[in-house]
C-alpha cells in the first residue's frame, strides 16, 4: 500500500475494531451491573419471549398458591363453626335421650325443652354469622340446588349442584353445564348467553319443576326455556332431570362443575376447569338440619324418642360436611406443594435463560476491555503513520 495522507485506512480499521470492542464492553457492563443476560430484545429476542412468559406463569402460580391458602382458611373457618354445631347437636341428643325416659313428667321435660330451644337458636345464629371476608359460609348461599339426572331406565346418572341465585342482571349467569361439545348457561329469562353457549332461560321465580323441564330439554338436544312460577328454587332442593342418554347426563353434571354452585377457587395458573375447585357448603340452619322447633320436640316421651333419631341424622349430615371440608383442606395442602414446586422449577429454568453467568461474563468483559485498550493504542500508532510522509519532504 502506498504512502498517502488523505486516507488513513489503518486508523479507520483500528477505530472500527475499537468501536466494536467498546460496544462489547458496554454490553458486558450492563449484564454485570443488572445481573441479567437478556436486558432487551436485541440481546436475545426468542429468549426474552420465553423468559417473560415464564415470569408471568411464575407470578400466576404464586398467586394460585395464595388462593389455595385462602381456600384452606375458608374450609377451616367453616369446619371450626361446625365443630360447635356438632357439640350442640350432641347435647340436644343427650337431652332428647333423657326426656325419652319414663321417669320424668312432661312438666320436668319442659326444662330440657328450654335448653333445646336455646340450642336451636344458637345453631341458627352460627349459620347466619359464620363468614370469611364477609362471605357467609353456612347459611346455604354456598350450596345451589342439587340436580339429579336419571336415564331412561330410571337409574341414577349423577348428582351435582347448580346455583340459580343472583339472576338479577339481563345477562346474569347462574351456572354452566357442558354436554359433549355444547355448554349450557343458565341465564335470566330474556338474557343472553356468552360466546356460542346454549341458553337455558330461568325466571327469577322459576321453580324446581320448570328448571328440571328446561334442563331435560337441554340434555335431549332441544332449545330450552324456563317458565315463570310463583315458587322459588330454594337452596338444597332437588331437581330431577330425565335424559335419554345416561352418558350425556353424567357428563353434563361432571363437566364445568367449577361454575356450578358454591364458592369457586382459582387454584392454578390458567382458566381451565382443572385449575378450579368448588367448595360447596350445605345450609346449616336448624331447619335445614331438621332439628328446628317445627321438626322435633321433647315435650313428651314419645316425641323425645322420635327426636333422638332425627338429631342423630343431623349429626351425620354435619359430620359429612365436615369430612368434605377436611378433604378439601388436605387436597389444597397438596395443591400448594405442587404449585410451589412448579414455581421453583420454572424460576430455575427462567434463571438459566435470563440471568447472567457472572464468572463467564467477567471473563468476556476482561477480554474485550483488553482488546479495546489495544485498539486504542493501535489507533494512536496508525494516526502517526501519515506523519512519516514528512520525512520524504525534507
Amino acid at each position: 500500500m502506498g504512502m498517502v495522507v488523505r486516507t488513513n485506512t489503518m486508523a479507520m480499521n483500528a477505530q472500527r475494531m475499537m468501536n466494536i470492542n467498546n460496544n462489547k464492553v458496554a454490553s458486558s457492563l450492563q449484564k454485570l451491573s443488572s445481573g441479567y443476560k437478556i436486558n432487551s430484545a436485541a440481546d436475545d429476542a426468542a429468549g426474552l419471549a420465553i423468559s417473560e412468559h415464564m415470569k408471568a406463569q411464575i407470578k400466576d402460580l404464586d398467586a394460585a398458591a395464595d388462593n389455595s391458602n385462602d381456600g384452606i382458611s375458608v374450609a377451616q373457618t367453616a369446619e371450626g363453626a361446625l365443630n360447635e354445631v356438632h357439640d350442640m347437636l350432641n347435647r340436644m341428643s343427650e337431652l332428647a335421650t333423657k326426656a325419652a325416659n319414663g321417669v320424668y313428667t312432661d312438666s320436668q321435660r319442659s326444662n330440657y325443652s328450654d335448653e333445646v330451644t336455646q340450642l336451636q337458636s344458637e345453631i341458627d345464629r352460627v349459620a347466619d354469622s359464620t363468614n370469611f371476608n364477609g362471605i357467609k359460609l353456612l347459611d346455604g348461599t354456598q350450596a345451589g340446588p342439587a340436580v339429579t339426572t336419571t336415564a331412561a331406565d330410571g337409574t341414577n346418572a349423577a348428582t351435582t349442584a347448580i346455583d340459580f341465585k343472583g339472576l338479577t342482571g339481563a345477562n346474569a349467569i347462574g351456572g354452566t353445564v357442558t354436554v359433549g361439545d355444547k355448554t349450557y348457561e343458565f341465564v335470566k329469562t330474556g338474557g343472553t348467553a356468552t360466546g356460542t353457549n346454549t341458553k337455558v332461560e330461568v325466571a327469577d321465580n322459576a321453580d324446581d319443576e320448570a328448571i328440571a323441564s328446561a334442563f331435560s330439554t337441554a340434555l335431549n338436544g332441544g332449545a330450552p326455556t324456563g317458565a315463570a312460577s310463583t315458587a322459588s328454587a330454594a337452596s338444597g332442593s332437588v331437581v330431577t332431570v330425565s335424559t335419554s342418554d345416561k352418558t350425556a347426563g353424567t357428563a353434563a353434571l361432571a363437566a364445568s362443575s367449577q361454575n356450578i354452585g358454591g364458592m369457586s377457587l382459582q387454584i392454578g395458573d390458567t382458566n381451565d376447569s382443572y385449575n378450579k375447585l368448588k367448595v360447596s357448603i350445605s345450609d346449616m340452619h336448624a331447619s335445614a338440619l331438621g332439628v328446628d322447633a317445627n321438626s322435633i320436640s321433647i315435650s313428651d316421651q314419645a316425641s323425645a324418642g322420635k327426636a333422638i333419631s332425627v338429631i342423630n341424622s343431623a349429626i351425620d349430615k354435619v359430620s359429612k360436611q365436615r369430612s368434605q371440608l377436611g378433604a378439601i383442606q388436605n387436597r389444597l395442602d397438596h395443591t400448594i406443594n405442587n404449585l410451589n414446586t412448579t414455581s421453583e422449577n420454572l424460576t430455575s429454568a427462567n434463571s438459566r435463560i435470563r440471568d447472567t453467568d457472572m464468572a463467564k461474563e467477567m471473563m468476556s468483559y476482561t477480554q474485550n476491555n483488553v482488546l479495546t485498550q489495544a485498539a486504542q493504542a493501535m489507533l494512536a500508532q496508525a494516526n502517526q503513520a501519515p506523519s512519516q510522509v514528512l520525512q520524504l519532504l525534507k
